[in-house]
């Protein structure tokens, strides 16, 4: 290959690093064109499988700054470009490899960080996204359809559920403290008898004053 064709292709290997969100090496030796052929199409909704040379696709790495494949690139080796969902290329990839063991996961990079094989099967064996989307759709659906059905429901209805509900909270509130079993001094009347006119209070004070009675 002349040096401006290596150069294009170092280039576009790069370029593919860069804009995948994961990478897995294999080593496809053994398996035929035919195999490949299917190992690509179970994997084409979440990834491009190309054939790569090593050389020329260990200095595109390090010109990505992947250093995930360093010391891995031996032998007939093809990449899993991965734009799409991981899970999804992880579990083509894992479910191949088991019905057709030539295939050889060696390593992999997912946003910056090394994958080892073994993690690679980890992140098969989680749910992809579209099954994590539809639960979540699933949950949101079944909360939508509790709110329908209340403010569907007949009036009546709705009213015996909100008295079950305060009778609930009523009984576990703690129990409200009798009124009369509180005393505020500050509102105990005095006795009728004790309380003394103004004018008395004026003349009993001129008595004490002027030593005695006004006799």
């Amino acid at each position: 290959m002349a040096k401006p064709e290596k150069a294009a292709a170092i280039a576009e290997l790069a370029d593919k690093f860069r804009s995948s969100g994961a990478a897995v090496l294999t080593e496809y030796r053994g398996l035929t064109v035919a195999q490949l052929t299917t190992l690509r199409g179970s994997i084409r909704e979440h990834a491009t499988y190309a054939v790569v040379k090593n050389t020329l696709t260990e200095i595109a790495a390090k010109e990505a700054g992947v250093t995930a494949f360093d010391g891995q690139f031996s032998g007939p080796s093809a990449i899993a470009f991965i734009t799409g969902d991981p899970v999804g290329a992880a579990k083509g990839l894992r479910d191949f490899a088991k019905a057709n063991p030539l295939l050889v996961i060696k390593a992999g990079v997912l946003d910056g960080k090394s994958l080892s094989p073994a993690e690679i099967n980890k992140l098969a064996d989680l749910e992809s996204r579209e099954v994590l989307l539809a639960k979540l759709a699933g949950a949101m659906q079944a909360s939508l359809t509790n709110a329908v059905s209340l403010f569907a429901a007949p009036l009546s209805q709705t009213a015996r559920v909100i008295d079950a509900l305060r009778a609930k909270v009523e009984a576990e509130s703690p129990a409200p403290v009798a009124q009369d079993s509180v005393v505020d001094e500050d509102t105990v009347e005095a006795p009728a008898e004790a309380v003394v006119a103004p004018s008395e209070t004026v003349g009993n004070t001129e008595a004490v004053a002027t030593g005695g009675d006004e006799s």
